[in-house]
C-alpha cells in the first residue's frame, strides 16, 4: 500500500508532462486563435479587393456585353457586337497600337535616364541629398499641373522651347510642337518622361545603396573600373530592380490620360488619341458605357500581353 501511494504523485506528474497530454491541445488552441486573428486582420483587405477590384471588373465585362448608357446600364444584351464594332473601328485599333509604341518608348527612355541619374547620385554623395529632394518635385506635382507646365513650355508664342531655339540661332517661324501631327506625341512623351524618370532613379539608387561594397572593392582591386565595373558587377546586382521599375513604368505609360487631355485633347486630328482618352469620350461625352467597357477590356488585354514578358524577366532576375 505504501508503494502504491508513493507512486501516485509520480503518475500525476508524468501525466501532466506526457506528450499525449494537454500540451498539444493548448498548441492547437493557440493555432486556432492565431488563424482566427489572421482572418480578422486580412478581412478588410479581402473586402476592399472584392469591392474595388472584382466588382468593377465584372461591371465592365457586363457593360461590354450589353447596350448600356451612363444612366441606364444593361438595357439589352448584345453579345460580342460591341467587341466587333471596336475592332472594326480604325480609331480604336490605331489608338491601341499608338499607346503600345508610346509606352515602350517612354518606359525605355525613363529607364535609361533613371539609371544614369541614379549612378550620378550614387557617385556624388555630397550633393545627393539636395538632388534627391529636387527629384521628388516632378513626381509630387499633380499630372494636370505637369501638363499645363509643358504646354506653356511648348507654346509657340514666348514659350521656353522656342526661346531656347532662338538663343541658339534659330530664326525661322515659331515651332508649334503640340500642333504638329508628327511631333505632338513626342511633346507629350517628353513631359511624361520628365514626370516619371525620378521614380526609376530613386528605386535604382536604393538598389545601389543595398549592394555589397566589398564586392565592388574586390573588383576594383582586380583592375575592373568604369564601364567594365558597371557591366560585370553593378548591373547584375541591380538588374532585378531595373526590370521591376521598368514594369511599373510601362503600366503607368499605358494609363496616360491627364497629359493628353491637358496638352492636346487627343489632337491634332487623332494623332495623340490614346485608349484612355477614347474611354473618357465614350463614357462621359457620348454616354456609351458599352463602347467604353469594350475599349477598357481591349486595353487590359494589350497591357497584359506587353507586360507578361517583362514580368517573366523580372522574376527570373530576382531568382538569380
Amino acid at each position: 500500500m505504501a508503494l502504491s501511494t508513493s507512486q501516485k504523485p509520480d503518475t500525476r506528474r508524468r501525466s501532466l508532462t506526457s506528450p499525449g497530454s494537454g500540451v498539444p491541445a493548448a498548441r492547437a488552441r493557440w493555432r486556432g486563435r492565431d488563424a482566427t486573428a489572421h482572418r480578422l486582420f486580412i478581412s478588410p483587405s479581402v473586402l476592399s479587393l472584392i469591392v474595388l477590384g472584382f466588382y468593377p471588373l465584372i461591371f465592365i465585362v457586363l457593360t461590354a456585353l450589353s447596350e448600356s448608357s451612363l444612366g441606364r446600364p444593361f438595357q439589352e444584351w448584345v453579345g460580342t457586337a460591341n467587341l466587333e464594332a471596336a475592332l472594326g473601328d480604325d480609331d480604336v485599333v490605331a489608338s491601341l497600337l499608338r499607346n503600345t509604341i508610346y509606352a515602350i518608348f517612354v518606359s525605355a527612355a525613363s529607364a535609361v535616364l533613371g539609371v544614369a541619374t541614379a549612378l550620378a547620385l550614387f557617385r556624388s554623395a555630397r550633393s545627393g541629398a539636395v538632388v534627391r529632394t529636387l527629384l521628388l518635385l516632378p513626381m509630387i506635382t499633380p499630372p494636370v499641373v505637369v501638363g499645363i507646365l509643358w504646354k506653356l513650355i511648348f507654346n509657340p508664342s514666348g514659350g521656353l522651347f522656342n526661346t531656347v531655339l532662338s538663343f541658339f540661332g534659330y530664326s525661322g517661324d515659331p515651332v508649334s510642337v503640340l500642333a504638329s501631327p508628327t511631333f505632338a506625341f513626342l511633346g507629350i512623351a517628353v513631359a511624361d518622361v520628365w514626370e516619371w524618370t525620378p521614380l526609376i532613379a530613386l528605386l535604382v539608387f536604393a538598389a545601389l545603396l543595398g549592394q555589397d561594397p566589398e564586392l565592388t572593392e574586390a573588383a576594383a582591386l582586380d583592375g575592373a573600373g568604369g564601364i567594365r565595373l558597371f557591366a560585370q558587377i553593378t548591373l547584375p546586382a541591380i538588374a532585378g530592380t531595373i526590370a521591376a521599375a521598368f514594369l511599373i513604368r510601362i503600366v503607368l505609360a499605358f494609363k496616360v490620360f491627364d497629359l493628353v487631355y491637358i496638352m492636346t485633347a487627343g489632337g491634332p486630328g487623332q494623332s495623340t488619341t490614346v485608349p484612355a482618352y477614347l474611354i473618357y469620350q465614350a463614357a462621359l461625352q457620348q454616354f456609351d458605357l458599352g463602347r467604353a467597357g469594350t475599349i477598357t477590356l481591349l486595353l487590359a488585354v494589350v497591357v497584359t500581353v506587353v507586360t507578361l514578358p517583362v514580368v517573366a524577366i523580372t522574376r527570373r532576375l530576382h531568382h538569380d
